[in-house]
């Protein structure tokens, strides 16, 4: 199935900049297998009705909904499965699953819950997955992650962004770049490429209905300008800053400080 296309499967797509990228994508050429990835089944297939519904006579590659919790083996093991089985391989992996927690809760309950999705579900699903992307013969990995992990610019006086407030998602973020580092480094042995992603601040439902509707009214950009970032990426737009500078790629222009 579609084994001539570029496989690309993007996590946490059934809504928000992952939703968008799948639309960004699909409309961009035909030359894509996209894997629409969901904590489960019913939001994935709710997300591709929406998309059809809205977009149907635009989509030019095929968009196939699958059951991807990061946090849950299970569904990490049964989407190796499926890729080995129907594709033999994976091409791009977006990893776009994110949480920030906004209820009252302990700090302990908040790092656990924010590590388990922001760092270890995406150490684990790459881990899982790079006996396919090695099989690729051009694989890359793109760590959606934010540039409020960058400790250079958390201690820039001057950072226009520095009194936001989050410090359990900030240290999920730092991590996460830490591993899109180590990936790099390590995947460059077998020429997979790998990069850090800062989408900027959009619209979301990262931090709920309530956080959305603020965001809104605060300016934020929309999703689909980090979807469309990611495009151009891929489509070796801006290969020097994505896999070969040192630093957090923004979403407009160059890159910022680790």
């Amino acid at each position: 199935m579609s084994t001539d296309k570029t496989i690309v499967l993007v996590t946490g797509a059934n809504s928000g900049i992952g939703l968008e990228t799948i639309i960004a994508l699909s409309k961009s050429s035909p030359n894509y297998h996209l894997l629409l990835g969901a904590r489960s089944l019913d939001k994935g297939n709710a997300a591709l009705a929406q998309i059809q519904s809205i977009h149907n006579n635009q989509l030019l590659s095929p968009i196939t909904p699958i059951q991807l919790d990061v946090t849950s083996l299970p569904t990490i093991e049964s989407t190796k499965a499926y890729l080995a089985s129907t594709f033999g391989r994976l091409d791009v992996l977006i990893q776009n699953a994110g949480v920030i927690v906004t209820h009252p809760c302990h700090t302990l309950e908040n790092l656990r819950t924010t590590f388990e999705t922001n760092v270890f579900g995406a150490k684990v699903v790459t881990d899982e997955l790079t006996p396919l992307l090695q099989k690729s013969t051009n694989a890359r990995v793109i760590y959606v992650s934010s540039e409020q992990g960058s400790i250079t610019l958390r201690l820039d006086p001057e950072y226009p962004y520095k009194d936001v407030p989050g410090t359990e998602y900030k240290m999920s973020k730092a991590a996460l770049n830490m591993l899109a580092a180590c990936h790099r480094y390590d995947f460059r042995k077998w020429g997979g490429k790998v990069t850090s992603f800062n989408p900027g601040w959009c619209v979301t439902n990262l931090t709920g209905e309530t956080g959305r509707k603020m965001r809104i009214e605060g300016g934020a950009r929309s999703a689909e300008d980090p979807a469309k970032a990611l495009v151009t990426i891929l489509e070796g737009k801006r290969d020097k800053e994505a896999w070969e500078d040192s630093g957090i790629l923004d979403l407009d222009a160059g890159v910022h400080p680790w």
